[in-house]
């Protein structure tokens, strides 16, 4: 992307949510960055996307010729998942693998011991949609018998009578061979070009016909969802749709909407993602280089590991109940969020979570909220957030949160007060987060207690410090406007494209020249891919990766491949690279012992952007921050006279030491006794416990 002018110079990033939809825009030439939010709307997300895009023109006094372009974060192809009907989907697959998805792994989930007790979930094509067409490639991609092409056109008539709007087509190892699954889409365009169709050697051209399946039909199913909704928010941005419009993706890089029409399951994750990249731009600023993030919003938590600056990624995961296989940032979602509802089982013990108040009705407190209490309704009982939320534009009553929490209490055992239950709910959130950390690290053989704890989201900075104590994490991270962390994200990445195929070698006759060949060619669709989207060569980046294993294993580990020359040193460079990734992994390797297959290789394609950045504040070198209040807040079993300061007033070098309370737009940060907290020169806030380090003399208050 070229340097914005003077005239281009605003980029905005929009990131919606179930509840809130997030903007963020900064001027290219003075760093200097605005925030805000807005209602989402969830029947048609494109009306609070423009909404958004006018309120933070207005707030910056910039017009729309001004707007150098635009990049979203986007939940439609979850949420088209989660919550659609998945009723007029039809999958076409090669004669004789008509089960393919009943089949499946044969695996049950962990946590069964004995599959009686598991009941498969239904699958997501029924089998009276799938239809065989006859024609047969081998492994290598050479045709056994050719395409029966009658066989296609009766599936394409007989999808059109039963009113099936989108269908995947999975022919066996049409990775190998794209050649008749392309003339199955060229058949179904005669027959039935209104369907919304996907084909599994663009959308995922891989070896394990299972999962390819399932890839496949989720990028046929929520296509037209992204279509319509592309289209929608083309309609709605009127003078501002010829500005160049990007769409998040899982791998944490951008596209084009032109290039997620054409593949929509790479938005899976869209709106975590730009969280997580958002996070690795503030923890390298902040001087952390090994963070688990924690994005808390209305709903859900989403936790990710970020090691060496940089978050995992995996090329394999699920959205929902569905197994994907694409890159995707490597994100743990837990059903804790600042609406989660508290209740209590049939056996009488108090839960928290998964389900929620969501956007609509909200926590009790919301003007029109439900009539349960949850997170939100302890957090305002315990005096620890604003009566007011988002600078003012949600009044909170909490008077009918104490009513709704003292009746919860009055149906458990013993004599338990308003607060005190209001501290076990947020005991058991804490815990709740704190658990799900523990698996993405000590299960993984990672020492929290090595990491710090970079918090956002709006209901984030409440309760991470808290959940810092109870891991004994290094520190707890604030970033500025922790509320749009995910929006800003979206202006810290880079275009990005991924190309994979499949080709098994084992080590003792691996084909240099082949795999130079197969490289080749990847790179040349990444280029293609990224000068479709007005890329200039010279801003471009190719990387190179291999999913590499051990010969008789059954699964693979996705290494660095070397740049430069294919030969002899590449290969020793790759072998090397995957030893030591399994060592790190799994904890062992076999180097010297067994040789290895490579599987799958893979090309990155990046477009590098213009990033943008977090200006630091002014010094004012001796300066006290005033408190804005004082407001009695709960802790340890008793209120106390708690100050409470508005975040735009802090100071970089400030202290402010526990308890204490930080105000901001979209946000609250909650500091515990016997915790202290700094600002650094950017205005990040940094929380520690007073133990970790001597006192500070001089400290404000």
């Amino acid at each position: 992307m070229a340097q914005a002018s003077q005239q281009t110079r605003f980029r905005i990033g929009i990131d919606t949510g179930g509840t809130f939809t997030d903007i963020v825009s900064v001027d290219t030439a003075s760093g200097a960055m605005r925030v805000t939010k807005v209602a989402s709307t969830p029947a048609n997300p494109a009306i609070g996307l423009l909404r958004g895009v006018r309120a933070i023109l207005d707030q910056i006094g910039g017009a729309p010729d001004e707007v150098a372009g635009l990049v979203h974060g986007t939940t439609v192809a979850t949420n088209a998942l989660l919550q659609g009907q998945i009723d007029s989907l039809g999958l076409i697959v090669t004669k004789g693998f008509r089960h393919i998805l009943e089949i499946a792994r044969q695996s049950v989930p962990e946590g069964y011991g004995n599959s009686y007790f598991w009941v498969k979930p239904d699958r997501l094509v029924p089998l009276q949609f799938v239809r065989e067409v006859g024609g047969r490639l081998n492994f290598r991609g050479e045709e056994l018998c050719p395409l029966d092409e009658a066989s296609v056109r009766a599936a394409a008539k007989a999808f059109r009578s039963l009113g099936v709007r989108a269908v995947g087509v999975c022919l066996i190892h049409s990775y190998a061979n794209a050649k008749q699954e392309r003339r199955v889409a060229e058949i179904m365009a005669e027959e039935y070009p209104e369907c919304a169709l996907s084909l599994s050697c663009t959308v995922l051209p891989e070896y394990r016909e299972y999962e390819r399946a399932v890839t496949t039909l989720v990028d046929a199913f929520v296509k037209p969802h992204m279509e319509r909704y592309l289209k929608r928010v083309s309609d709605e941005l009127g003078d501002l749709k010829d500005k160049p419009f990007l769409v998040m993706q899982s791998s944490g890089g951008v596209a084009s909407a032109g290039e997620v029409v054409r593949k929509p399951i790479t938005t899976a994750l869209s709106g975590p993602a730009a969280g997580a990249l958002g996070s690795a731009v503030i923890a390298e600023m902040a001087g952390f280089p090994n963070v688990v993030t924690l994005d808390a919003g209305g709903t859900s938590t989403d936790l990710c590991l970020i090691e060496g600056g940089k978050p995992n990624v995996t090329n394999g995961g699920s959205v929902g109940s569905f197994p994907v296989r694409i890159p995707m940032i490597d994100i743990e979602t837990i059903g804790t969020g600042g609406g989660s509802i508290a209740w209590i089982t049939r056996e009488g013990h108090l839960k928290v979570g998964p389900k929620s108040a969501g956007a609509e009705p909200g926590p009790m407190c919301y003007p029109n909220g439900g009539s349960e209490p949850t997170i939100t309704d302890a957090n305002l009982v315990l005096g620890r957030i604003p009566a007011a939320l988002i600078g003012g534009g949600i009044a909170l009553d909490a008077a009918r949160s104490r009513t709704g929490i003292a009746a919860l209490a009055a149906r458990l055992p013993g004599s338990m007060s308003v607060e005190q239950l209001a501290h076990g709910i947020i005991e058991i959130a804490n815990w709740n987060q704190a658990n799900a950390i523990r698996q993405m690290t000590i299960q993984r053989g990672i020492d929290p207690r090595a990491f710090a704890l970079l918090s956002f989201g709006g209901a984030g900075p409440a309760q991470s410090p808290a959940v810092m104590d109870l891991l004994g994490m290094e520190a707890c991270i604030v970033p500025p406007n922790p509320g749009n962390l995910s929006a800003f994200g979206l202006l810290a990445v880079d275009w990005r494209t991924d190309h994979i195929v499949t080709k098994v070698m084992h080590q003792d006759s691996i084909d240099l020249s082949s795999v130079a060949s197969i490289y080749a060619g990847l790179e040349q669709e990444a280029v293609a891919t990224l000068t479709r989207d007005g890329i200039e060569r010279s801003r471009m980046r190719l990387v190179r990766e291999a999913d590499v294993r051990y010969a008789g294993q059954s699964m693979e580990v996705r290494v660095a491949a070397p740049g430069g020359a294919v030969d002899a040193a590449f290969l020793s460079g790759l072998i090397d690279a995957f030893h030591a990734a399994h060592r790190r992994t799994f904890g062992y390797n076999y180097a010297g012992e067994q040789k290895v297959e490579l599987v799958n290789f893979c090309v990155s394609g990046f477009g590098l952007i213009e990033r943008a950045e977090i200006p630091k504040l002014a010094s004012r070198e001796g300066a006290t921050p005033a408190r804005k209040m004082v407001r009695s807040t709960y802790f340890d079993g008793h209120y106390r006279d708690t100050p409470v300061y508005d975040r735009a007033a802090l100071v970089p070098g400030c202290r402010l030491d526990g308890p204490t309370i930080v105000e901001e737009f979209g946000s609250t940060t909650v500091v515990f006794p016997g915790q202290y907290l700094e600002v650094d020169p950017h205005g990040v806030l940094i929380i520690r416990a007073v133990r970790r380090v001597p006192a500070v003399a001089g400290a404000a208050r």
